[in-house]
């Protein structure tokens, strides 16, 4: 009996194995986003990795980042496959209509921060997205997960996982310092032996240490423990460059040229194509690289900053500074207007190329169309676009126009107003593009934010199993379309709440077919002068894309009918 019990549990124990060497390996997801990256940055020259990468599996060549190209705004759409409309991630920095203790009382939240993350979600339901997150869905799954990079847009990438990191691994700028995540014991007792110091080093431009360190954190450490864990992964990378460099250059200041362009932009870029060569030589290594796809995004494309209108050089907060006058209406901070804080009759938040402007006052009707006509007289706008409740006015488009009305919980702004582009280098070229943002950052610096097509023109690209091999891909895709594609391949159910969703992005897939594409352009009611706000997109189906919008002759890459 004992004989036979023995050779019993032997043959059970060999079941196992068996069934295992039957079985299909694990399937896994990288997600690399590389921060600001334009398309027309990625050449063999000076980003070889990438320039192999988007040759060898699939070049997106009508990308789009999600308007306004801010990246809170993408890294929501990035993580659920949601419009704005639906996601409630209406900026960097957006009006809750709360004080926010997170930010000493004020009602204004800046998003790049896990404290605001985490009030935000308090007071919003449990998840302000209102949607949940691919990783997160992964990881209910019993997928392995880890996020690793820029802070803010890492954890919304998993807004609800525990904060100890006993669910997903995140690791941002604030590891191992305040606000920073707990670390599980798996990866705590392998940082000395990987040569990872305890603390992630601050950002700097360009961002050297900081990425080497969360290089050494994926490859050294994370990647060999979901190998050994031999269950399916999903993990996502985001670099700090090539943004961090082209925010804060200073290799022409007071002049657009070369801009971004210059030293350190290019160095920034070097970095993430050097992080995303290490991670590929790693799951080659390991032998992942057969069994692993890999889904590369920037949140948006990138500007040079020019403060001169016209002759005049704006100042710091210049459109706050503008409608206090012209609304006549008192400057109680550089976000608030109005007589009385705690009741302020316009909010306004700057996030670069695009202002988001809420009204939350009972005379938000009127102080619209006053507001509404006189952005449209001013040579730094170019398209403006207002909340569908509060009416039609001329120059301007409706918010559901560029997919801002949906289910989000957070408050829905009143009006966006587009900042102007231009180009140093020729109307076509997107390289070179130039505009007035409301930014503190000075001519000559880098920021992005509008619907000029320079912005809205990221950089995709995709290789793996699951992908075409060669494949140029002219349909338009979005960061809204990654989180649908990534779910349908790992068999994931993202059950959505909202209906502004994006697509499988079905032809790009291994057997898949060419899709049908429609070009049109929306056009308001003009104003008394002639202007009109004017909308290019394209449409997969149901899916829109935006190219570029706003007054013919303002906006780089908009195409008037």
């Amino acid at each position: 009996m004992k004989s036979l019990f023995v050779a019993a549990l032997l043959g059970l124990a060999a079941l196992p194995a068996t069934a295992q060497e039957s079985a299909p390996p694990p399937h896994n997801v990288i997600i690399f986003v590389a921060d600001g990256l334009r398309y027309g940055s990625v050449e063999p020259g000076n980003m070889p990795n990438l320039a192999r990468l988007k040759a060898e599996g699939v070049d997106f060549t009508n990308s789009h980042s999600l308007y306004p190209t801010i990246t809170t705004v993408n890294a929501s759409a990035i993580a659920t496959g949601h419009y704005i409309g639906d996601t409630g991630d209406f900026g960097n920095t957006l009006y809750t209509g709360l004080a926010m203790a997170s930010q000493k009382g004020s009602m204004l939240a800046g998003l790049e921060n896990n404290s605001v993350l985490a009030e935000m979600n308090q007071k919003f339901g449990g998840n302000y997205l209102n949607e949940t997150t691919l990783i997160a869905t992964a990881r209910a799954r019993g997928f392995q997960t880890a996020i690793i990079g820029k802070l803010g847009p890492a954890r919304i990438q998993d807004s609800t996982a525990a904060a100890d990191g006993s669910e997903t691994l995140i690791l941002d700028d604030n590891t191992g310092h305040d606000d920073g995540f707990g670390l599980p014991g798996w990866f705590k007792g392998a940082m000395k032996q990987a040569f990872v110091a305890e603390a992630a080093p601050r950002s700097s431009v360009p961002n050297i240490e900081q990425e080497v360190w969360m290089t050494k954190a994926a490859t050294r450490i994370v990647l060999p423990h979901f190998k050994e864990g031999g269950k399916p992964f999903v993990m996502l990378f985001w670099s700090r460059d090539p943004d961090i460099s082209q925010h804060n250059t200073t290799d022409s200041i007071g002049e657009t040229v070369p801009g971004i362009n210059g030293p350190s932009g290019k160095a920034g870029t070097r970095n993430a194509d050097t992080v995303l060569g290490e991670l590929r030589d790693t799951l080659k290594k390991l032998g992942l690289d057969q069994t692993t796809d890999i889904f590369i995004t920037a949140d948006h494309g990138f500007a040079t900053v020019d403060r001169n209108d016209k002759g005049r050089e704006l100042p710091e907060d210049f459109l706050s500074r503008d409608l206090s006058a012209a609304l006549a209406l008192p400057i109680i901070s550089p976000a608030l207007l109005g007589h009385d804080a705690a009741r302020p009759d316009l909010v306004l938040a700057g996030n670069g190329g695009a202002d988001v402007i809420y009204l939350p006052g009972a005379n938000a009707r009127k102080l619209a169309a006053d507001t509404v006509k006189f952005l449209a007289a001013q040579n730094y706008v170019s398209g403006i676009f207002v909340n569908d409740a509060l009416g039609k006015f001329p120059g301007a488009l409706p918010l559901s126009a560029i997919n801002m009305i949906g289910s989000a919980l957070t408050p829905v702004p009143a009006i966006y107003v587009n900042f102007r582009s231009d180009s140093t280098c020729g109307e076509g070229e997107l390289q070179c593009a130039t505009g007035p943002h409301d930014t503190g950052r000075s001519t000559g610096q880098g920021s992005h934010g509008s619907l000029s097509r320079a912005e809205t023109r990221n950089f995709m690209a995709a290789i793996g199993p699951s992908f075409k091999a060669g494949y140029a891909d002219p349909a338009p895709v979005s960061n809204a379309d990654i989180a649908p594609t990534l779910a349908h391949i790992l068999g994931l159910d993202l059950a959505p709440k909202g209906k502004l969703v994006g697509r499988v992005i079905s032809e790009a897939l291994k057997d898949g077919a060419p899709v049908s594409v429609q070009n049109r352009t929306i056009a308001s009611s003009p104003t008394p002068d002639g202007l009109k706000t004017l909308l290019n997109e394209q449409s997969v189906g149901a899916t829109r894309y935006f190219d570029a919008a706003g007054f013919a002759g303002r906006t780089l890459g908009l195409v008037a009918p």
